[in-house]
């Protein structure tokens, strides 16, 4: 797993490179425990200042989780324990004690879209795309307290329209809304944009920087209701079992609505 997560210290700024570009860098969950375990102690993994998430390949930051590991759910624990997971991992990002900044090349999907949404920054390539496209691919829904960091910060009628429509948003729509704080032509000038910003940040005073995460954290929090009915419904229907093997055969899923 170690070669799937590649993580190094370099001038006070920490990398944190998904590393599965022949499968457009979806997340194995111990990728995503492994992220979590850096962003929940940092003092033990270099003491950066600030920690960069990015991909490796130009084609995509994360294409969501891999969806083989999928076939193993056949019970209602495994989809609350997996969402469960996910929220745990996108919590430790949220709550890392420095400024992180998601630099996205190509497609950031699903989890991986989640795992842009919980960092602080994000700058894109100018042919980024974002969404969530479970709707057309897996049948499956988020945890209650992603589609909350998603309604914070994208607003409510926007979720919905990401969501309901499967589509992918594009560079230019995601800056407008502002997802992104900036974007850049390719790759290279990603990396190099994502240095010079994190660079700039390292500089600055680190109590002030925690505090305002911490302040934004308190204030866009949402207390979460029951969730357990809409994770079950989705991830325990024949539809989910349908989605999943239809994407993995590369067909398209015939939908029933149970």
């Amino acid at each position: 797993m170690s070669d799937e997560i590649c993580y190094e210290v370099d001038g006070g700024i920490g990398w944190i490179t998904l590393n599965r570009p022949q499968a457009r860098n979806a997340l194995t969950f111990a990728m995503y425990d492994r992220v979590a375990e850096i962003c929940s102690d940092i003092e033990a993994h270099g003491s950066p200042k600030v920690l960069v998430l990015t991909g490796a390949g130009e084609k995509a930051f994360a294409a969501g989780t891999d969806i083989s590991q999928f076939r193993a759910f056949n019970k209602p624990e495994d989809a609350l324990a997996y969402e469960a997971r996910i929220d745990g991992a996108l919590q430790k990002i949220e709550g890392c004690q420095v400024p992180t900044i998601a630099a996205i090349s190509g497609a950031a999907t699903g989890g991986g879209a989640s795992i842009a949404c919980a960092c602080d920054l994000r700058i894109a390539t100018c042919d980024a795309r974002f969404g969530f496209p479970v709707a057309r691919t897996l049948g499956n829904c988020l945890s209650m307290a992603n589609y909350a960091r998603l309604a914070t910060l994208l607003g409510p009628a926007r979720v919905k329209d990401i969501v309901f429509t499967a589509r992918l948003m594009d560079a230019d729509e995601g800056q407008r809304i502002g997802l992104y704080t900036e974007l850049v032509f390719d790759h290279a000038a990603l990396m190099e944009r994502a240095k010079e910003l994190a660079t700039t940040i390292a500089r600055h005073a680190p109590l002030t920087l925690r505090a305002t995460k911490e302040a934004m954290r308190r204030i866009t929090r949402s207390d979460r209701t029951r969730e357990s009915d809409l994770v079950l419904m989705c991830y325990m229907s024949a539809d989910f079992r349908e989605g999943m093997e239809a994407f993995l055969a590369k067909r398209a899923p015939n939908w029933q609505g149970r």
